[in-house]
């Protein structure tokens, strides 16, 4: 049974899976090698929780009460003593991940579940330097990590059943949706559908055929309007697999067809133009806030994740 959490990194991630895993009435702590990033981190638990007030979804009482049961520390051996489960979320470098789960092999109790939340590198090379790889899983959240339901899920090949099912448990127990994947396969599935679609829409502005703003309406006014309660593969059945063949048929050989990021992505970094990181991307945000925007964002997926509650 879990019942004490750690999260090792307090970057974008960590801080709302710290957040999610206190909000659900874990004791939480939060580890980072930097005493400012934990301080930023707390703070920006603390303006998380005020929105999921403000909106109705938590009260004055839960969010004081889980920003109490976060504690912060710099010092991994005593984060990790007595965790139940200890979530990695640092920085996507192999080496450091895998010189991290080296450490908590060493470091964790002998049951603790030991989580990745890396979003692209296999789990079998993150824990090939651990003595504790039986007990090593990925549990892949995505951003914002405490409003987006999805967990992708795969245990390492050493793993026995009950690592996973105790995952898949403690997950819904949090509210989210894991996802299981059955075999590795890089970028795992959210990330690989999302990269295929982002490379098309690169495609179709890079070709001319609309501009930016076009591009993003005709995803968020058309199938997006219904991705939120139909994946793809339901959309295909609604519409008929006779029709969809043709659809795929006649547009797969006219579909872009790069190995390589994007030239329009590739020209914008070498500029500098990073998107809400600097002041222009694909699109301009000089003059606007960039933590008001996200705000606007987490706004509507709190409103969209009680809408498909009523659904449900």
């Amino acid at each position: 049974m879990v019942e004490r959490v750690t999260v090792v990194g307090a970057g974008l991630m960590g801080h709302g899976i710290a957040q999610l895993f206190a909000l659900s009435g874990f004791r939480t702590r939060l580890q980072d090698v930097s005493p400012e990033r934990l301080q930023g981190a707390l703070r920006a638990v603390e303006a998380d929780l005020a929105l999921l007030v403000e909106e109705g979804a938590a009260s004055h009482q839960e969010a004081e009460a889980a920003l109490g049961r976060i504690e912060a520390t710099p010092d991994l051996e005593a984060a990790v003593a007595g965790a139940d489960l200890v979530v990695e979320a640092i920085p996507e470098v192999l080496a450091a991940k895998q010189e991290l789960f080296e450490r908590l092999g060493r470091l964790a109790g002998p049951r603790a579940i030991l989580a990745s939340n890396t979003s692209t590198l296999p789990i079998t090379r993150i824990a090939e330097r651990s003595r504790a790889a039986g007990r090593v899983v990925l549990t892949h959240f995505f951003n914002p990590a405490h409003l987006v339901p999805l967990v992708e899920v795969l245990p390492h090949p050493s793993a026995p059943p009950e690592v996973l099912e105790a995952t898949l448990d403690l997950l819904r127990r949090i509210g989210k949706r894991p996802v299981r994947l059955r075999r590795e396969v890089p970028g795992f599935i959210a990330n690989r559908l999302q990269a295929a679609m982002v490379r098309e829409a690169f495609h179709l502005l890079e070709q001319g055929v609309a501009d930016a703003e076009d591009i993003d309406a005709a995803v968020t006014e058309g199938p997006g309007f219904r991705w939120p309660f139909l994946g793809p593969l339901a959309i295909a059945d609604y519409g008929g697999l006779d029709v969809w063949r043709k659809v795929l048929e006649n547009l797969a050989p006219e579909l872009g067809q790069s190995t390589a990021a994007p030239a329009a992505v590739v020209e914008r970094v070498d500029r500098g133009h990073l998107g809400t990181k600097t002041d222009q991307g694909i699109y301009s945000y000089r003059g606007a806030s960039v933590p008001e925007l996200l705000r606007a964002r987490d706004r509507s997926l709190i409103r969209l994740a009680r809408l498909k509650a009523r659904k449900d």
